[in-house]
């Protein structure tokens, strides 16, 4: 390849020689004759430039080479982590299980391109059958699917989930080196026995739906879903506490449709609705209780159409409303308490369930 190569070099270089002494060939006179060294001057010079060219672009495909290589070797290894994080997370021992968690979140954090991904394995474990209590029958009756198989308990499993929780909740601090707030999270129909995602910013949307709180508190307090939606549809309140206090939905919604509160509370204590949307549409209190003790509506809506209250209770105790809405169109009430003292401000679309103790 070197020897064709200095070949073909010099045949183009005496092929520029000729080319170029011919034209001055033309316009040479007696007096003035060609110059042979001035022609070889400029082949060279040709040639020269040419060389550089032909390096530069040489070198500029071997660096986009190099730098290919470098991303599929990088690739490769991203994947191999994966797997290896994937493999952790289904391991039965509980302490091979924390490690996986660890390492997917690391994973998440070096892999831009597929960081949603990884969320989406951490959302997933949390989605898996989980039983919290270990006196609980680990069988299921003959025939029953896959998904409707009651989980048996674990051990160590309610710390490995925790620690899921925490760190998605780290990921989504305003202050966190590597920020998750963008990414979309996938609750629906998951068990939680306690956690805490206070202070967490949420840009995407975030499903609850179908999850079931039960037994441990859940907070959200101060949580910022000035961008995003969360999604509560059906999900079951019994004997846990749901924690909003300080929560801000600016732009946001939040969907409790559909939702069952049987034992449990849901606090949105000194909220601030500015502009979003709470939606408690046929929605059954059974025995829970909602509050939204001291929060502040301004153009911001809570909606309890077709909401059901047999047992439990709605608190707006000195909540102020500038603009907002709460609406109670074909709401059923045949027991519990719906509470407005010391309400301020003027909230609109009270439908046909009136308030019997309004203060404002």
């Amino acid at each position: 390849m070197g020897l064709l190569a200095l070949l073909l070099a010099l045949a183009v270089g005496y092929g520029i020689y000729e080319f170029l002494h011919s034209l001055a060939s033309k316009e040479a006179t007696p007096e003035n004759p060609v110059a042979t060294h001035e022609v070889i001057r400029t082949v060279l010079a040709t040639l020269t430039f040419a060389g550089a060219v032909l390096a530069g672009v040489y070198g500029y495909r071997k660096q986009r080479l190099a730098e290919g290589d470098a991303h599929r070797a990088d690739d490769k290894q991203l994947a191999e982590r994966f797997t290896t994080a994937a493999d952790q997370l289904g391991h039965d021992q509980a302490a091979v299980r924390l490690a996986g968690v660890y390492a997917m979140a690391r994973l998440a954090d070096d892999w831009i391109e597929q960081r949603q991904v990884c969320v989406d394995v951490l959302c997933a474990y949390l989605r898996m059958p989980y039983e919290p209590n270990p006196e609980a029958a680990s069988t299921a009756s003959v025939g029953e699917s896959l998904s409707s198989t009651p989980a048996a308990y674990k051990e160590g499993e309610r710390e490995v989930r925790l620690t899921i929780i925490r760190t998605i909740r780290s990921h989504l601090q305003p202050q966190a080196s590597t920020s998750w707030s963008a990414c979309n999270f996938d609750f629906t129909r998951a068990t939680f026995d306690g956690g805490y995602l206070q202070g967490s910013l949420f840009q995407g949307t975030v499903s609850f739906g179908g999850a079931e709180f039960s037994g441990r508190s859940f907070y959200f307090g101060g949580a910022d879903f000035s961008a995003g939606r969360v999604y509560f549809g059906g999900a079951k309140f019994s004997g846990a506490s749901v924690d909003f206090t300080g929560a801000k939905f600016s732009r946001g919604r939040v969907y409790f449709g559909g939702a069952k509160f049987s034992a449990g509370s849901v606090d949105f204590g000194r909220a601030k609705f500015n502009g979003g949307s709470v939606d408690f549409i046929d929605a059954e209190f059974n025995g829970g209780t909602v509050t939204f003790i001291g929060a502040k509506f301004s153009r911001g809506s809570v909606d309890f159409t077709g909401a059901k209250f047999s047992a439990g209770s709605v608190d707006f105790g000195r909540a102020k409303f500038s603009g907002g809405t709460v609406t109670f169109i074909d709401a059923v009430h045949s027991g519990g308490t719906v509470d407005f003292e010391d309400v301020t401000g003027a909230p609109q679309n009270w439908g046909p369930f009136p308030p019997t103790d309004s203060g404002g």
